[in-house]
């Protein structure tokens, strides 16, 4: 049986496989294109004009580019270069000129310590195989004081759903890591060296084709046998009810705004 330490060493090469073959359906993905998470994403990050600003798995480059009217600079990183051909092409077609694109590793940032003034992350962090690793370098990068905003998929404060809904993500995306609770984000942000300002659970109710939609026939199977188990209070936590003769469950969220703490965080240098 895998390890679940060789499992993890392989996620980065099994996300930028996936995201690689996805990449194109990013660019217009009404999860990601979002307008009122993104404008939430720019108010808790409270930009100034002169700010320089690193976006960490930007993929198609949604949130750099929103950030970008009201910053100096964005730099936008990813694992997968076909995310970043496809971040490009929309950069050049709205005109954007501040915003610049890298392919770079959350887990070993090539930038040096305290270089930016404001870290996003956003539908990203629940893939990244070492979080409290990622964690620390955005605290390394940020200046003392400076802020990070996160939004990605969560889990609320229950145990079945908390499991359920991460078997689900798995199954629907082989490189998903783990969605976390609320109290799980508390902890792993302190620990890094932040102090949070904000913490803004939410939900979507989302068609079960959110989950199978590109997956493989034999895991589309198991979603529907894992949702199909649901007894009646379980349906109840999921939402679980068909909207116009399709079946919807509720996703749930998180936005997080922090601020770095000075003198906190890991103590090691930027990869040369």
């Amino acid at each position: 049986m895998q390890s679940r330490e060789a499992y993890l060493a392989k996620l980065e090469d099994t996300a930028r496989e996936i995201f690689g073959a996805r990449a194109a359906l990013y660019t217009t993905s009404a999860a990601h294109t979002d307008p009122q998470v993104l404008a939430r994403v720019v108010a808790l990050a409270q930009l100034e004009p002169d700010w320089d600003a690193l976006d960490i798995a930007t993929g198609t480059g949604h949130t750099a580019l929103a950030l970008a009217p009201h910053v100096g600079s964005v730099i936008g990183t990813d694992l997968t270069p076909e995310m970043l051909a496809e971040a490009e092409q929309l950069r050049v077609r709205r005109g954007v000129t501040n915003v610049e694109f890298r392919v770079a590793d959350v887990h070993a940032l090539p930038f040096a310590d305290g270089t930016f003034h404001l870290v996003t992350c956003r539908r990203a962090a629940h893939h990244f195989s070492k979080i409290a690793m990622a964690l620390r370098e955005m605290h390394r990068v940020l200046r003392p004081g400076g802020r990070l905003v996160i939004d990605d998929r969560s889990v609320p404060e229950d145990d079945f759903v908390d499991r359920t809904m991460n078997e689900l993500d798995r199954l629907h995306d082989a490189s998903h890591v783990r969605q976390y609770r609320p109290s799980e984000w508390q902890r792993l942000l302190a620990d890094a060296g932040f102090i949070i300002e904000a913490m803004e659970p939410y939900r979507k109710h989302r068609p079960l084709s959110a989950l199978t939609a590109g997956v493989s026939a034999d895991d589309v199977a198991r979603i529907h046998t894992v949702v199909d188990g649901f007894d009646a209070a379980q349906r109840a936590l999921f939402n679980l009810i068909e909207v116009n003769g399709t079946l919807h469950l509720t996703h749930w969220y998180i936005l997080l705004a922090a601020r770095a703490r000075a003198g906190a965080g890991s103590p090691h240098k930027a990869p040369s």
